[in-house]
């Protein structure tokens, strides 16, 4: 009995996707075409590429329910993604797209068996680990999304914005400041 399973593994990247809106909505829609360097993805791309993250696991583990990623075309899918990261959306449309694309993926999460979840996976020749549980790789998700958010809080600050977690825990001490 795992006492983690798809619905905890649904409600922490529901937190996760809850956070990275938060950035989403500070950042001025005039700066999202903002690049940190010239070869980084925009602040428009990077939140796109955070919507659209969830595709791979939903095709690999829901879709085809791969028990081996050997002879899985990464090169293809990530070409798709980067085609799809270019599309141009407002503000607003990257919302609604972190938003539909984050609860979907978490529903979806939400309702996969634990035995499934448990399922290893074989990595392709070469890969460090040879094999990990699907539940592993779910997890992964998840982190990827923490990178990029970490990605744009600190271009967050290069803009002059202070970060809601950060602005949240300012309050915090202020408060307890106060009762002292």
């Amino acid at each position: 009995m795992n006492y983690y399973g798809g619905k905890e593994l649904a409600e922490a990247f529901r937190t996760v996707r809850k956070n990275t809106l938060a950035v989403a909505q500070d950042i001025p829609e005039d700066s999202y075409g903002f690049r940190a360097a010239p070869e980084t993805r925009s602040i428009a791309e990077l939140l796109t590429h955070i919507a659209l993250a969830t595709s791979f696991s939903r095709q690999a583990h829901g879709e085809q329910r791969l028990h081996s990623l050997a002879g899985f075309d990464f090169p293809a899918f990530m070409q798709r993604m980067a085609t799809e990261e270019k599309t141009p959306r407002s503000k607003a449309q990257l919302i609604d797209l972190l938003t539909a694309r984050g609860e979907d993926h978490a529903k979806w999460v939400q309702g996969i068996p634990e035995d499934v979840l448990g399922e290893i996976v074989t990595m392709p020749p070469g890969a460090m680990p040879a094999a990990r549980s699907r539940f592993d790789m779910l997890l992964s998700v998840k982190e990827h999304e923490m990178h990029h958010r970490a990605q744009l809080m600190l271009i967050e600050r290069m803009l002059g914005i202070v970060p809601h977690l950060t602005r949240r825990m300012q309050e915090r001490q202020a408060a307890a400041t106060q009762k002292k």
